[in-house]
């Protein structure tokens, strides 16, 4: 082994230390660990509690990296709905497609909620998703709503497909998933094909 190969290799070994560190946390938040501490990461991880501070700096880097790792998630399960389909197809499409994205993403959602606060990393993420959001109606029905995000229509479609309502529909009023598809689907109508709605 060279002096080249050797250090190389060490990188590797860090790289693959942190992903397991991340997919640890993230395990522990799917399984209801709202705030997981760093011995309850470190165990699942495989590792000691000093490899997982030599990783992370703190909770916050570790929270940030976890962040990431959550967005990476949900841009993988995303595929655009063509905007020349017709509009009752797209509303299905998005609605579906969301749904299955908001229901991965819950178990970070509700972990947030907790440590939002007290975390700039954790509302960044959040923020990121919330402009992606936004991105995805102008995408899908800009023809409906026109470019920006100002309308009124716009706004309603965002309070409506963001993951506070699905969390509300899901976990405070118990809805299943279809069920709260179906909620998020019919306010979509209603306001899509609504008259004169651009």
């Amino acid at each position: 082994m060279t002096a080249r190969q050797h250090p190389d290799g060490r990188v590797a070994r860090g790289q693959r230390t942190r992903e397991a560190i991340i997919a640890a946390h993230s395990a522990l938040l799917r399984e209801g660990e709202l705030r997981p501490t760093g011995k309850a990461v470190a165990e699942r991880a495989g590792v000691s509690l000093r490899t997982l501070w030599l990783n992370f700096k703190d909770i916050e880097s570790l929270l940030e990296a976890t962040g990431r790792y959550w967005l990476d998630h949900d841009a993988s399960s995303w595929t655009s709905v063509p905007a020349d389909l017709a509009l009752t197809m797209r509303i299905e499409a998005f609605c579906v497609q969301r749904a299955a994205r908001l229901e991965g993403l819950a178990p970070a959602a509700r972990s947030g909620l907790t440590s939002e606060p007290f975390s700039p990393a954790l509302r960044a993420a959040r923020l990121q998703h919330l402009d992606r959001l936004h991105a995805d109606l102008v995408a899908t029905f800009g023809a409906e709503l026109g470019a920006g995000r100002d309308s009124v229509a716009h706004r309603v479609l965002f309070a409506l497909a963001n993951s506070m309502t699905w969390q509300l529909l899901r976990d405070d009023e118990g809805l299943s998933v279809e069920e709260a598809t179906d909620v998020v689907r019919h306010g979509f109508r209603l306001v899509l094909e609504a008259p004169g709605v651009s």
